[in-house]
């Protein structure tokens, strides 16, 4: 590889010469207006280009101070333009001309750009108004599908009026050149340049224009959008256009005619102008009184519709309608079935009100079951209940209770009978009937654990069902039924803020 790369060493030399030339060069988009300034050297092209942009470009009274392309930048009309400055052109074969003549040559070729050639009158560049003639002449082919201005520079030196006639026909010789405008301009006077640089960019903004309008891609484009529909003839009669005699008789409308037509442009004018005048939308209204034009028509009027109103038959129609409405109130059309009620329905509305009641005392108590955070709750086991609060209980839904009262009766009728001797041999020993009555609700008491579980593996499912309900509660660090809420022991509230006394004011 590397006695590779040595061979080609001249190459990659070569190649980086061409980098460091393309790295000068400067940034020239070839597809945006573009003015290019040419011409002999040291005739003003450097200073012009200083006027019109704030490229910081060399000027030096004397020839070939530019040595290469500068561009600079300008808006005109909201848009943005590039202007170019080139080298100095001499007039000789291309063949002799060196590398900086040649960038401007290349420049003017392949530019799509209006051309400014300069020309000094007062030959102070060191070269003669022939010369400078001569030399547009031999560049002209380079011209061509371009726009092309010829500026008369330094002219607060000397004009084209100031010249011997045989110079005038000289210079007369440029302007028959078809496309080519004369203009004079001095860097001395801003309002002078900026007449030409105006100028250029409307001749070059025509010319782009004109160029786009000849391609025929943008108009098949539009006429790809515009049908023309041409209805089917239905008969051989002709049907012309009717223009109405009013319209042709109109005459063509002129501002300098004292007699010429009111327009609403005029009346606008008369009036203040836009901003001012406000166009009356009821000046046209066809009514049988032209004061009534202008007249405000309310919407409401003493709290009531205007529109409900126009109808002029509007008192008769009120008035046949109430009467409608009396006689059908008294005929008993609006009487309702629900007025009388029987015993059947008085029920049905007792027991909807009791449902009502039942489902909003539910509500109640279940909020103020979940309002309980850390507050003593009664063991279910030491709840007192009577048997009248669970038969009414059972009764409110819904079950017989016949059966509990005939148990509750068997057990009152064996309250009556005598004790046995074991009875009577607890009751010496001092066992008590609460205690023989804890033991007995102990012996009966239902295994919580394991209630409903046949087996060891149903045990085991139960467990594992309720550790995998309380996994998503545990991701969530939601609180629980084992949880334990506890109270700030000291809310910052109360606690946090300035000191009262001494110098620990942490604030």
């Amino acid at each position: 590889m590397a006695t590779i790369t040595k061979k080609l060493k001249d190459a990659f030399i070569y190649l980086e010469q061409v980098r460091q030339h393309l790295g000068r060069l400067p940034s020239i988009d070839p597809n945006t207006r573009t003015l290019v300034i040419c011409g002999y050297p040291n005739v003003g092209k450097s200073s012009f280009l200083r006027c019109i942009t704030k490229a910081d470009v060399e000027v030096q009274p004397y020839a070939f101070t530019t040595k290469s392309l500068y561009v600079g930048h300008f808006d005109y009309k909201y848009l943005r333009f590039q202007a170019i400055d080139t080298p100095g052109i001499l007039d000789r074969p291309t063949e002799e001309m060196n590398n900086i003549e040649m960038q401007s040559i290349y420049a003017i070729a392949h530019l799509r750009s209006c051309v400014l050639y300069f020309m000094d009158l007062s030959e102070q560049c060191g070269f003669s108004i022939e010369a400078q003639v001569k030399l547009f002449h031999s560049i002209k082919p380079l011209f061509a599908n371009k726009s092309v201005m010829v500026v008369m520079n330094k002219s607060d030196i000397i004009k084209v009026e100031d010249l011997d006639a045989e110079r005038q026909e000289l210079l007369k010789s440029i302007s028959t050149v078809p496309g080519v405008e004369i203009m004079d301009a001095s860097c001395h006077e801003e309002e002078n340049v900026m007449k030409v640089r105006n100028h250029a960019c409307e001749k070059l903004l025509t010319a782009r224009i004109e160029q786009k309008l000849k391609g025929t891609a943008r108009v098949n484009n539009v006429l790809n959008k515009i049908h023309v529909a041409k209805p089917q003839a239905r008969d051989d009669v002709d049907r012309a256009p009717y223009i109405p005699d009013a319209v042709k008789e109109l005459g063509k409308y002129d501002v300098n005619d004292p007699n010429r037509r009111k327009l609403a442009r005029d009346i606008e004018a008369e009036n203040g102008g836009a901003g001012v005048f406000n166009i009356n939308l009821k000046d046209k209204y066809l009514l049988e009184d032209e004061d009534w034009k202008n007249d405000v028509m309310p919407e409401f009027l003493d709290g009531k519709n205007v529109y409900d109103f126009l109808d002029p038959d509007i008192a008769a129609k009120l008035q046949a309608l109430e009467d409608e409405e009396e006689r059908l109130e008294q005929e008993g059309f609006y009487d309702s079935d629900s007025d009388i009620e029987d015993e059947e329905t008085e029920e049905i509305r007792e027991k909807a009100d009791w449902i009502r009641n039942k489902q909003k005392t539910m509500i109640i108590e279940a909020r103020n079951r979940k309002s309980l955070k850390n507050k003593a709750i009664m063991p279910r086991d030491q709840v007192k209940k009577s048997f009248g609060e669970m038969e009414e209980h059972m009764y409110n839904i819904g079950h017989d209770t016949d059966k509990l009262r005939e148990k509750v009766g068997k057990g009152k009728k064996n309250e009556g009978k005598a004790l046995s001797g074991v009875d009577i041999l607890k009751k010496n020993q001092g066992i008590q009937a609460s205690r023989l009555a804890k033991k007995k609700m102990a012996a009966h008491q239902s295994d919580r654990l394991n209630d409903g579980l046949a087996d060891g593996a149903l045990r085991s499912q139960a467990e594992r069902l309720a550790k995998i309900q309380r996994r998503e509660r545990n991701r969530m660090a939601r609180q629980g039924e084992g949880d334990r809420h506890s109270t700030a022991m000291l809310p910052k509230h109360l606690f946090s803020g300035k000191r009262g006394i001494g110098s620990t004011d942490r604030r």
